[in-house]
């Protein structure tokens, strides 16, 4: 629960209560701790604690056990002997969750855009190497200039199969921007078909996430918590790590600049953090770490959650002001390691020697130290984790679809949209030019005429491949009035962007 000073109640040291600020909360954070040491129960207690405090979370499932944030808690004896000890009573509630599913099968799908996505963060999602995202990125400016929207992955697939089989769009394009082998495109052609047997196609498309859609609060000021169905997902770790290092661009690039707000906008949880970093090449790693030291001027705070400190890039931990730190093993070396790290990240506290602690932890405990007073981090405490309001476990299946029967969204992206694109763009042109070739003129040249020269010129400050206004239908014209209502956000945003951090951020200008 919020205390009324602008505080989150964390647990209890020996001599304090141990409180997270709501004005530093955007500083970001570190929850870490081996498994079975209670990081999860952690991230629910901090997820209770923002939205009795009037701030919207999203957070990641990974195990299905967060779900039961949305069921009233059961008093269960260990919660309510350690509410007992600290000395706090013990309140069962009851959060108001949104579930999503990039799957659509046990939330609310998820989709975005292929132009979206951009071509960096598509390069990583299909393991491309350099050439190949060389390769891809004028695929995109391709798109740009021809007026072609990549709005699925047929319409990436179509653009892939024009390139790869037109040698004469291949020179042109090699004549502009350099070269596009046969061989490189039929390697993304290969990597498409493995995202797609993977279940990828279902996350891009349309009606295409409304990134306010989770930043709502209920009716009585508390924040939605926005719970990410992540058990099947976890079984395509790049596509988990891709699809939510997507959702910072999108925060990023949507939201305005607040400065240090009296409380967060929107906290976000990344568990298993450690799939973000591994094998990201240097130039992902350095766009990462500016995302997250300028989205904090966004009103945001993220919170990585993962098993070992050493998972967290020095630039990046650098940036977590907030840190709650369950227990660590120290068997092997890397683990003693690990350990000696974690200890050294801490404000040293004369009293408790804090490397050996960290190995001494029980479940429910952790060393804890968060940003105080002008910034400064307070001294490290050993610290019992209060227990949270919410169930701790699964929901049922018929829990979960009650909680969806009841959410605000439970028609806006149920039914996919599939407006003329790529795809359809590149069939009606290939249909034009078959019948004028039937009519005496060259096949060849008729196709190159209709695509090369056939292509409407995108709208003055608009991005060829992003979404356009559609009055097609009420859903089409709903996320036409959505992406207008967001556009000097997103300019001023995309300005710094495209400075900063190139094109990671997506498609659009």
């Amino acid at each position: 629960m919020a205390a009324e000073d602008g505080t989150i109640l964390i647990g209890k040291s020996a001599t304090k209560f141990e409180r997270l600020i709501l004005r530093l909360a955007n500083r970001h954070g570190l929850v870490t701790g081996a498994t079975g040491t209670g990081k999860t129960v952690t991230l629910q207690k901090l997820a209770e604690g923002f939205s009795d405090a009037g701030v919207p979370v999203f957070t990641a499932d990974i195990k299905g056990d967060l779900a039961g944030i949305g069921a009233m808690g059961n008093a269960l004896p260990p919660f309510v002997n350690r509410a007992k000890e600290i000395g706090v009573e013990y309140r069962a509630g009851q959060y108001p969750v949104v579930f999503w599913d990039l799957f659509g099968e046990q939330g609310h799908p998820v989709r975005a855009t292929v132009a979206e996505m951009g071509p960096l963060l598509l390069s990583r999602l299909l393991e491309l190497n350099e050439v190949q995202e060389g390769v891809l990125n004028i695929l995109f400016r391709y798109a740009d200039e021809q007026g072609l929207l990549l709005l699925d992955l047929k319409d990436l697939r179509a653009l892939l199969q024009e390139l790869g089989t037109n040698k004469d769009l291949q020179a042109e394009l090699q004549a502009a921007y350099g070269n596009v082998s046969p061989a490189s495109v039929g390697a993304i052609q290969r990597q498409l078909l493995t995202l797609e047997n993977q279940g990828g196609a279902r996350f891009f498309g349309e009606p295409a996430l409304d990134i306010h859609d989770f930043m709502r609060l209920d009716e009585d000021g508390r924040g939605h918590v926005n719970v990410l169905a992540a058990e099947k997902l976890m079984q395509s770790p790049r596509l988990y790590a891709t699809f939510l290092l997507w959702l910072l661009s999108e925060l990023f690039e949507t939201l305005p600049e607040v400065g240090d707000p009296e409380k967060p906008k929107l906290v976000f949880f990344f568990d298993e953090a450690h799939l973000l970093f591994e094998n990201a090449p240097p130039a992902l790693l350095e766009s990462i770490e500016q995302v997250v030291r300028l989205i904090r001027s966004k009103g945001v705070g993220v919170y990585f959650v993962t098993q070992n400190p050493l998972d967290v890039p020095d630039k990046v931990g650098a940036q977590l002001g907030n840190r709650v730190q369950h227990a660590l093993r120290a068997f092997t070396p890397r683990e003693q390691k690990a350990v000696r790290a974690a200890a050294e990240t801490f404000r040293p506290n004369p009293n408790l020697k804090t490397a050996e602690v960290i190995t001494q932890l029980g479940v429910g405990e952790a060393l804890v130290s968060v940003l105080e007073g002008k910034g400064a981090p307070s001294m490290v405490e050993r610290t019992l984790i209060a227990p949270p309001g919410g169930r701790v476990g699964p929901l049922t299946a018929a829990e979960r679809q009650a909680l969806l029967r009841e959410s605000p969204f439970r028609t806006k992206y149920t039914e996919t949209i599939d407006r003329e694109s790529a795809f359809e763009l590149l069939a009606q042109r290939a249909e034009e030019a078959a019948k004028a070739a039937s009519g005496g003129g060259g096949l060849l040249g008729s196709v190159l005429g209709g695509i090369l020269g056939g292509g409407a010129a995108p709208a003055p400050g608009r991005r060829a491949g992003g979404r356009q206004p559609q009055s097609m239908t009420e859903k089409i014209v709903t996320s036409a009035a959505r992406s207008v209502a967001t556009s000097v956000g997103r300019q001023i945003g995309t300005a710094i962007v495209r400075g900063v951090l190139g094109s990671l951020l997506g498609g659009r200008r």
